[in-house]
């Protein structure tokens, strides 16, 4: 499940007069080489690559940009959405979940820490608990198709990385796990709203919590 690398040369090429790049790899070489073009915000010492999250992002770029107050206002006002959404769907809480995506790679599934599962969390979900404890440092594990069933979950969710949505849903080894037999499964064909809900800023996490509960409040009625 990879994420993409920055083209350090294009970047240079905007001669910016600073990058943001506090949701990353955390790889120090990729920070020396995007300090040397322009002064750069990367991710927070004792940060896990890939896992700082949208309330900690703000806080690093409201800092960076001299507008501190305006960063704690956007924050208060995505934890109240939160709040409000989750008290709207008191049928989300401690229902097991699983979010994964199939890429290149296979299929795998996010563990806690990460901004999906942040996402989910926050309205009262829990991580699949057979996919938690293969967790490591890593923001996601893998599962082969021959394990599939680990996935399941009072509801699954699922993205398509670089592939189309059918690859997921017609594969028969997918569609013989019993949260999708049921119909409580949900797999992203929207390429926006996948991204929303994937990228993790506070822009998309307020666009995601309009778009993605009323799917999750569906899947689970049905």
């Amino acid at each position: 499940m990879g994420t993409l690398e920055p083209e350090f040369e294009k970047i240079a090429a905007l001669k910016p007069d600073l990058i943001l790049d506090v949701k990353s790899s955390g790889d120090q070489s990729r920070y020396d080489t995007l300090k040397g073009i322009a002064p750069t915000i990367g991710v927070p010492q004792g940060g896990d690559a890939y896992k700082v999250s949208w309330k900690q992002q703000t806080e690093l770029i409201a800092a960076a940009l001299g507008k501190v107050d305006e960063g704690r206002k956007l924050i208060a006002d995505t934890e109240d959405k939160f709040r409000q959404a989750a008290a709207q769907h008191p049928e989300f809480a401690g229902k097991t979940i699983t979010v994964g995506a199939k890429s290149g790679q296979g299929y795998g599934a996010y563990v806690h820490g990460t901004g999906r599962l942040n996402f989910v969390e926050r309205l009262g979900f829990r991580n699949n608990p057979t996919i938690q404890a293969k967790a490591t440092k890593d923001f996601s594990v893998p599962v082969s198709r021959e394990n599939l069933g680990q996935l399941n979950a009072d509801l699954i969710v699922m993205a398509p990385i670089g592939r189309p949505a059918q690859e997921i849903t017609d594969d028969p080894l997918y569609r013989a796990i019993p949260a999708v037999r049921a119909g409580r499964s949900i797999v992203f064909d929207d390429k926006t709203i996948s991204s929303a809900f994937a990228t993790d800023t506070i822009l998309s996490t307020g666009y995601a919590l309009d778009k993605v509960v009323p799917l999750f409040a569906t899947a689970l009625k049905d």
